[in-house]
């Protein structure tokens, strides 16, 4: 909590030009106080009784035909970000679950590595089963189809927003957000 007030008063104080000291969280504009609540950690947002009127303003204008995202312009932030996923852990790489024709792919969320999967047919489905992987196709290489691309459902993020947000030295910080209610 005692980082949100500090946070609040820092992009408050730039969002209407006061010294920190003298603002308030109140005086600021819809995009900032947009901002100062997807900043928010310990707690959420959700957690911040301040936060819940302008985030669900926020929901409810997302879903009106012609939406623009509220700026704070004061705090050089922009629009959110927005990613889905999670990294692929070390060593995958990202791959689609649906590709079309003409080189359209849906979402990337699989994980995919190649691997050695040469062992008796009966232990390489048993093995597959268990990981939840699914097998791709096998590469004729002279090891008789042992080669395959093994995929993993990518995790998906619970905060798949974010601000990059400059601190006073001008280096950004990410803050990540959802707005989920």
């Amino acid at each position: 909590m005692r980082s949100f007030l500090i946070v609040v008063s820092a992009l408050t104080a730039a969002a209407i030009g006061l010294p920190a000291i003298g603002a308030k969280a109140e005086d600021a504009s819809w995009g900032c106080q947009v901002l100062l609540c997807a900043a928010s950690k310990n707690p959420s947002w959700h957690g911040v009784a301040y936060c819940v009127p302008p985030m669900t303003k926020l929901i409810a204008a997302m879903k009106e035909p012609g939406f623009s995202w509220p700026i704070c312009h004061e705090a050089n932030a922009g629009k959110p970000g927005r990613e889905n996923y999670e990294d692929c852990p070390a060593g995958t790489t990202v791959g689609y679950s649906s590709q079309g024709d003409g080189g359209w792919r849906g979402e990337p969320d699989r994980c995919t590595k190649m691997v050695d999967v040469c062992h008796s047919p009966i232990e390489r489905n048993a093995n597959a089963r268990q990981s939840g992987m699914t097998m791709g196709r096998s590469f004729g290489n002279g090891l008789d189809g042992c080669i395959q691309q093994i995929a993993t459902p990518r995790p998906r993020r619970a905060d798949p927003y974010f601000f990059d947000i400059p601190n006073d030295q001008g280096m950004k910080e990410r803050f990540w957000f959802n707005l989920d209610h």
